[in-house]
């Protein structure tokens, strides 16, 4: 059965309106839409690209901004060796020009801070982007709510957002993030060198002031079943745990 929200979501033209690297392989592009795009912290929306003689391909990414910061949203894509949509962007793409845009997508992967917490996030990779939307939405509404987030990454370099995230939790106001690299071994950029793990899981429990309300879990297939495995193995009641999971077969 379609998702509703995506039935009633009709393509309009968005425009690009600026472009950032994040990381080697991460780029943060900026959409103007077309017509007001009203979105939670979490949510998604479809891409599509037309060629001339008419072959389309499409592909999901989630919002990294919060609605507070205004229109304009932004997507932080990362390049695919073998992705059509994200190899344009990277390769093609420039200011200026205009994408064809569907949304916003999703209801279940939804936090703001009416929901209350505290609230666990665990991102891996550009999973991180709609976990930064509901931090930076909290920033915005000057929410003292308990969030901490755990953050895996292969390398130092391969952070996405890493300055942002470290100036929120230096802030000292109920932020907290743990950065975990798989592939780093010897860095000194984090608290963890190995995958997400139940005795991982224990110690971000312990940092959190009581409970979490619910847990969020974005990032690839395999990352997103680890972590719930881990989030069930420290007796995490699987009722209060969210997932949004991302493929890297088509992109």
């Amino acid at each position: 059965m379609q998702d509703p929200a995506l039935a009633k979501a009709e393509w309009q033209p968005a425009t690009i309106t600026e472009i950032v690297r994040r990381t080697p392989r991460v780029t943060s592009f900026f959409l103007q839409p077309s017509k007001p795009l009203a979105y939670r912290p979490g949510q998604h929306v479809d891409l599509r690209l037309s060629a001339p003689d008419g072959y389309q391909t499409q592909r999901s990414y989630s919002i990294a901004s919060t609605p507070e910061q205004g229109e304009i949203i932004e997507l932080a894509i990362e390049r695919l060796d073998d992705g059509e949509v994200s190899s344009f962007f990277h390769d093609i793409a420039i200011i200026g020009d205009e994408i064809e845009l569907r949304g916003p997508i999703g209801g279940h992967f939804i936090w703001t801070v009416e929901d209350g917490a505290p609230i666990l996030l665990i991102g891996g990779g550009s999973g991180v982007a709609p976990l930064i939307s509901m931090v930076r939405h909290r920033a915005a509404q000057q929410s003292l709510a308990p969030i901490l987030l755990l953050y895996s990454a292969r390398t130092a370099e391969e952070l996405i957002f890493h300055d942002e995230l470290l100036a929120f939790k230096q802030s000292g106001n109920g932020f907290d993030l743990a950065l975990t690299l798989t592939r780093e071994p010897n860095s000194q950029a984090s608290e963890y060198t190995r995958r997400i793990d139940p005795p991982m899981i224990a110690d971000m429990l312990e940092r959190l002031p009581s409970p979490p309300k619910e847990v969020f879990v974005c990032g690839s297939n395999a990352f997103v079943t680890a972590a719930a495995d881990a989030l069930i193995a420290a007796n995490i009641p699987a009722g209060i745990i969210r997932t949004e999971r991302y493929g890297n077969a088509s992109a």
